[in-house]
């Protein structure tokens, strides 16, 4: 990719990051949270839905799907229990390429979000026409992209992967003997790189949660909990993952939180997985691994932006708008189903 083009998306990123953190704030959660609660599950039983959350979001809305017979879990996990669950609409809180994801594997439901702006760094850094133009200049490689990606670059795609499977998929390929373009998170793919050896070229995009994240903070705060493990998610810098115990996925961390002996762990990844560590790990201590930023210069402060946008006020709404629609037109879904339904079945195997 040419330092222009990275330059220009950087750009985006960085507009869509000032907004949802305009929004963000002038959104912010209000009092009466038990009311607003009961409001939204009064509705979600009037119009057949579920509520369906990702790790990362806040605890109150984590909370609330669970309470209400719905789910919390990361992307792929989200999308399998909107399939299997017998809801008619499924509101999906979360960013915009999860939504995106539920609709593809549930094509006859409705899906809402609580606003279609919560978006994602690694989806804006990976724009389906340029992507689509580097994979066109490599046809002999495979192409392996992210989850975190817009249903338009799953379409191109011939694998798609979550990070708990990423490592799996590319070595089974790499004994293959293929080649591999992988898209978008930089930082995953030279980590599933080095540990399988295989050949990829990387496209060049990042998040904005997991970039900050920075090794001298950790030895720092390693300092003062010795005790303490580092889980670490693999969109993180190379050098915060080599100080890892764990590195894995949202839902591997969760578990190293249980199977671990370890006290304490530092946590380098997004806090809303807090909620779920403290129910796997009651007694033990959480600490947020430090991010490059602090106070006013800290723009993620290892917590996603558009993720908080999914606040109850927004959820309260979701069934009043008529912009917050997920809409796949039928040839995408035809197209996206195909690498996600060999992901499904390699799982699966």
């Amino acid at each position: 990719m040419s330092s222009d083009l990275r330059r220009q998306q950087k750009q985006v990123v960085q507009e869509y990051l000032d907004r949802a953190i305009e929004l963000r704030d002038l959104h912010a959660p209000e009092q009466n949270t038990e009311a607003k609660q009961a409001l939204i599950e009064a509705a979600l039983k009037a119009h057949n839905a579920v509520l369906i959350a990702h790790y990362y979001t806040s605890p109150e809305v984590q909370a609330l799907a669970e309470a209400t017979g719905g789910f919390v879990g990361d992307s792929l996990e989200m999308a399998r229990f909107g399939k299997q669950n017998s809801a008619q609409t499924l509101i999906v809180a979360g960013v915009k390429f999860m939504g995106e994801t539920a609709k593809i594997l549930s094509p006859e439901k409705r899906v809402l979000m609580p606003t279609l702006e919560a978006t994602c760094s690694l989806d804006l850094g990976c724009p389906e026409d340029e992507f689509s133009a580097f994979c066109d200049a490599h046809p002999e490689r495979v192409v392996v992209v992210y989850a975190n990606t817009s249903a338009a670059v799953k379409a191109r795609a011939d694998w798609v992967v979550t990070s708990s499977i990423a490592l799996d998929v590319v070595d089974h390929l790499d004994k293959q003997g293929k080649k591999i373009i992988w898209a978008p998170d930089k930082h995953l793919g030279r980590y599933v790189q080095q540990k399988t050896g295989a050949d990829m070229l990387l496209w060049d995009a990042a998040c904005i949660v997991h970039e900050e994240f920075k090794a001298r903070g950790i030895l720092d705060l390693k300092k003062q909990h010795p005790e303490a493990a580092v889980l670490v998610h693999p969109e993180s810098p190379e050098s915060v993952v080599e100080l890892a115990d764990v590195v894995g996925s949202t839902s591997q961390l969760i578990n190293a939180t249980k199977t671990l002996p370890h006290p304490a762990f530092i946590v380098a990844t997004d806090q809303g997985i807090f909620y779920k560590m403290q129910q796997a790990c009651p007694g033990k201590s959480l600490y947020i691994a430090p991010t490059a930023g602090s106070g006013a210069t800290c723009r993620s402060c290892a917590n996603c932006p558009w993720m908080a946008m999914n606040e109850l006020d927004a959820l309260a709404t979701v069934f009043d708008k008529t912009d917050n629609e997920i809409k796949v037109s039928p040839q995408l879904v035809t197209k996206a189903l195909i690498p996600l339904e060999r992901m499904l079945q390699f799982t699966a195997k």
